[in-house]
């Protein structure tokens, strides 16, 4: 009989953890996405889009597909989504696997200042630039919406839902992107502070390196803290390791 995997996906990382499973012989995988975007390439395996309704209905879910293992692989801001995964692997004793890239640190040069949320983020703004350039995501977009005196320069992947900042521009683009790509955007934008958050990974850093170059302030903001009990693992090598030695995988 085959063993089960749901793996909680949209990231890079996710994607690479379905190829490998699914290389596995005696290993089915589902790929669950949220469904936030309209073009999320091919993925191996079985795909589902949409949310399970809750931590209950993730449990269900669990329990009707027989699943072997959880694997939490979402941006890590998406504590919502891995708090019901906590929950549902509670109630049902399926194990839970946390993937997490490591976090940014910074280095010689950078001028970071952290904050604890967006609305800590957009307070620290006035004070820092009168031009942002904005990589939080288009669903975090109403933190910054009274936010005066600071023209925003807005990237996202697809277009952002209002409310947006009384004085913004949206500039629609996919990453990665080159050092060189963020340098030539910073400049033709006049910006002069950076608002992101700490992802992690080498495809949305080059941003950092960028800012670094040209000596502007930096806002990263911190990730949330993983549910109690929970630990997370840095890479899809880890993941693995951990699938290999679970009780009865």
């Amino acid at each position: 009989m085959s063993r089960h995997v749901l793996v909680l996906g949209g990231t890079t990382e996710a994607r690479e953890l379905a190829a490998a499973l699914s290389a596995q012989p005696g290993v089915r995988v589902t790929s669950s996405l949220a469904g936030r975007v309209s073009r999320p390439g091919t993925l191996d395996g079985d795909v589902r889009v949409g949310g399970f309704g809750g931590a209950e209905g993730l449990a269900d879910w669990l329990r009707e597909r027989r699943v072997a293992a959880v694997v939490d692989a979402t941006h890590p801001f998406a504590a919502g989504i891995t708090a019901n995964a906590a929950r549902a692997a509670a109630a049902t004793g399926v194990p839970l696997v946390v993937l997490r890239r490591p976090g940014w640190r910074p280095v010689a040069g950078d001028r970071w200042q952290e904050a604890g949320s967006l609305a800590e983020a957009a307070g620290l703004l006035p004070g820092l630039g009168r031009r942002a350039l904005l990589t939080t995501g288009r669903l975090g977009l109403a933190a910054f919406a009274q936010v005066e005196g600071v023209h925003f320069v807005v990237r996202s992947v697809e277009p952002p839902a209002p409310p947006l900042p009384p004085d913004a521009e949206v500039v629609l683009a996919r990453g990665p992107f080159t050092v060189a790509d963020e340098l030539t955007l910073l400049r033709a934008h006049r910006v002069d502070v950076l608002v992101t958050k700490d992802s992690g990974g080498a495809a949305t850093a080059a941003k950092l390196t960028a800012a670094r170059e040209l000596g502007l302030p930096v806002v990263v903001v911190r990730r949330p803290p993983l549910p109690e009990g929970v630990r997370a693992v840095p890479d899809v090598a880890g993941v693995l390791d951990v699938l290999d030695v679970l009780s009865g995988w």
